[in-house]
């Protein structure tokens, strides 16, 4: 009894395979600490087999050395892709940074290991709420299916202009501290009005010491109008998602 086995369909499902393990460990909502190693390498997978008529269909063996060549390749563009979803989700992050600065909660930093997040009670509220609304929305799988169409436009152990992803990387750095400004700029402006106004109420009268009642004053402000920017967040993270997958697809 002879099982027939085809090494080129093994060859692009390996492949395949590399770029979605390095996507998933990069790109959020996969990233995420708490989900076990072990699942990520059996999704991965299971996205590789997916998509396996689609890759199998162009890929011609290139040999030994090639197929190794080949997997380096499949590894910088799984990173790369994932990096660029990476970008564009942390101006979550950036903007809930922002927050904790001009509110006076910085002085509380710490690192959530789970998230890799390192910052204030806003940067990681901010992070975790919007993984949680990329699960409960299913932008996850948005990001998923611009990663598999990624195979159309970057084959298997084909040539990628680097100029393509850099300037990706570029636009979506560019574009994650303009969305960072534009989620936390409404409450930033309130907030230096505020010192502003401690500022002038100083000089109108010294004696007051208007500043030590700033900090109250400014977590109070922080508080009441954050609340406003929590309840924007959905409708942000579906706007990034669409970013990102236009990202992801654009490369190439």
């Amino acid at each position: 009894m002879e099982i027939p086995i085809n090494q080129g369909w093994i060859e692009a499902v390996m492949l395949a395979g590399v770029r979605m393990v390095a996507f998933l460990v990069i790109a959020p909502p996969f990233s995420y600490k708490a989900i076990p190693a072990r699942v990520k390498a059996m999704l991965a997978v299971g996205l590789a087999l997916a998509v396996s008529p689609q890759v199998t269909d162009t890929y011609v063996s290139p040999g030994t050395g090639g197929f190794i060549l080949a997997l380096l390749l499949e590894l910088v563009i799984g990173a790369a892709l994932g990096f660029l979803v990476l970008v564009v989700f942390s101006a979550i992050q950036s903007a809930g940074s922002l927050i904790d600065l001009f509110g006076g909660f910085s002085l509380a930093q710490g690192f959530d290991p789970q998230s890799m997040v390192n910052g204030a009670q806003f940067a990681r509220l901010f992070q975790i709420t919007a993984l949680a609304l990329l699960f409960a929305s299913d932008g996850y799988q948005l990001i998923i299916a611009g990663l598999s169409r990624t195979f159309a436009a970057l084959p298997l152990g084909g040539a990628i202009d680097l100029a393509d992803p850099v300037e990706a990387m570029t636009t979506g750095v560019t574009q994650m501290f303009l969305a960072a400004v534009q989620i936390a700029g409404p409450l930033i402006l309130v907030l230096f009005l505020a010192d502003m106004g401690l500022g002038l109420l100083t000089r109108v009268a010294p004696a007051l010491n208007a500043f030590a009642l700033g900090f109250p004053l400014k977590i109070l402000i922080t508080l009441g109008l954050a609340s406003i920017v929590f309840v924007m967040l959905p409708g942000i993270v579906s706007s990034l998602v669409d970013d990102a997958v236009r990202l992801v697809m654009g490369v190439g």
